[in-house]
């Protein structure tokens, strides 16, 4: 049976899930905590909007991060429309925004679980009761297995899957499961990589000789399904990218196919997973279209992006264009994702004409994949709301707690405000691409309305 032959809403894992969040919401916010204004130390996070503050009228300290709760609404519900016409599952990765509360908005919208990708993840993910955890990494250490140990003894229905790639690691598993005397198999996904790559088999034929160890470890070890990562291949040269990305998919299936043929799976379901944010219309595609007929085993497809929830306004932005040709009617209708995080930062100096020096730097900026870009100008002496930034503005660098913002040199006073030069006390939005990264420097960000009112805050737990 393949997966879009069962309404995904009828499928194990669909049930709401609610979270441990109250402690959460009613512990009151330390003073030290990055971007929280003076008024609302000692508040409840949950309380939070009743404090009526609002970014556009300088009731928070810049630079601040933010999250325009309809695109975080639109993009929760966009991805579980997604998965139900494609008739696969989403276990979203929570390295992206390490947010129980954001957890909680994707298992609202229908994630089936969560993935990880370090076994502190695994642990904090716990805490705040996720009932299903898909490690898309392979556990080593002595300490990680004791955390990953503890919370399986913990509780029996904490359903946990994890890598492996080798027989060193899966000899490694074995013997620290038996050491251990864990009374449950460890469940495993076999991880396809490619040459040149990071982790993962590097052919077929060495992802069947592992397939054919790990059934052979049984009951201490037990495969559940096939796993890879897409998201390594990038680069300018999309056709290349892309056909390096489908192989490793098409492995996966392939594999799939053989270990249900030979019975190296364990159970009746069998897991397929990929795609990650770049590629999961590709991975959706391909993966469910695989067939077990006659092996006694369903199928069931689950995506892993991470940054659907927020999204950006560079580099996922710039790939969703590419990802709505190729996905044809399965994408739907609508503009696709929007982007949610952004940002602010005041203009504090501007040294020579042309260039604004604004309050935020790497500290409180991604920088990996791309330099931020400015999205909205605010002065409010002459905006009634904030106005698209003019095309020729760019971050040209960064300094720790500095943004370099290039106007161009422009001067004037043209109507439509693009030949402005910026002042001192003007308040910027910068856009980033891979929000992973912008996420991690945030200890709380606020989530507002469409006018930049504060209607809340999410905590993150890196």
């Amino acid at each position: 049976m393949s997966p879009h032959d069962q309404d995904p809403d009828d499928r194990p894992g669909h049930a709401p899930v609610t979270l441990t969040l109250a402690a959460l919401e009613t512990e009151p916010l330390p003073g030290t905590l990055k971007g929280l204004p003076a008024i609302a130390e000692g508040v409840p996070l949950g309380g939070l909007g009743a404090l009526g503050l609002s970014l556009l009228a300088g009731d928070l300290p810049l630079p601040a991060a933010i999250l325009k709760d309809s695109a975080l609404t639109h993009n929760a519900r966009w991805m579980r429309e997604f998965t139900a016409r494609a008739g696969v599952s989403l276990a979203p990765h929570g390295k992206t925004t390490m947010s129980p509360q954001l957890f909680q908005r994707q298992f609202d919208e229908g994630a089936w679980g969560m993935t990880a990708a370090t076994a502190a993840h695994v642990r904090t993910y716990r805490r705040f009761g996720v009932p299903r955890v898909l490690l898309a990494n392979q556990l080593i250490g002595k300490a990680d297995l004791e955390l990953v140990f503890r919370e399986l003894e913990a509780s029996p229905d904490f359903d946990f899957y994890l890598l492996v790639d080798s027989a060193a690691g899966l000899d490694l598993l074995r013997r620290a499961a038996e050491e251990r005397g864990l009374k449950r198999p460890l469940q495993v996904l076999l991880e396809v990589g490619t040459p040149g790559g990071r982790t993962g088999v590097r052919t077929t034929e060495e992802g069947a000789t592992l397939g054919r160890l790990i059934r052979d470890a049984a009951p201490t070890i037990v495969l559940r399904g096939v796993e890879a990562f897409e998201g390594v291949y990038s680069g300018d040269d999309t056709a290349r990218v892309e056909l390096g990305a489908l192989t490793m998919i098409e492995t996966v299936a392939e594999l799939t196919r053989l270990g249900c043929a030979e019975g190296w799976f364990a159970a009746d379901e069998v897991l397929l997973t990929a795609g990650g944010s770049a590629f999961f219309d590709m991975a959706a595609k391909t993966l469910a279209s695989v067939e077990a007929a006659g092996t006694g085993h369903a199928l069931r497809v689950v995506l892993r992006s991470g940054c659907y929830l927020s999204h950006d306004s560079l580099q996922y932005e710039r790939m969703q264009d590419r990802m709505r040709q190729r996905a044809g009617a399965l994408w739907g209708e609508g503009p696709g994702l929007r982007n949610a995080i952004e940002v602010w930062a005041y203009v504090q100096s501007v040294p020579e004409p042309g260039r604004a020096i604004c309050t935020a730097g790497r500290r409180d900026l991604s920088y990996d994949a791309c330099l931020p870009q400015p999205l909205w100008w605010y002065r409010p002496s002459l905006h009634d709301a904030p106005r698209a930034t003019p095309a020729h503005w760019a971050v040209t660098k960064l300094n720790d707690q500095h943004a370099y913002v290039d106007a161009g040199g422009a001067s004037g006073t043209g109507s439509d405000g693009g030949a402005l030069l910026l002042q001192v006390g003007d308040l910027i939005a910068f856009g980033v691409g891979h929000p992973c990264t912008t996420f991690d420097k945030w200890p709380l960000l606020y989530t507002v309305d469409d006018t930049y009112r504060v209607i809340g805050g999410v905590r993150t737990f890196f």
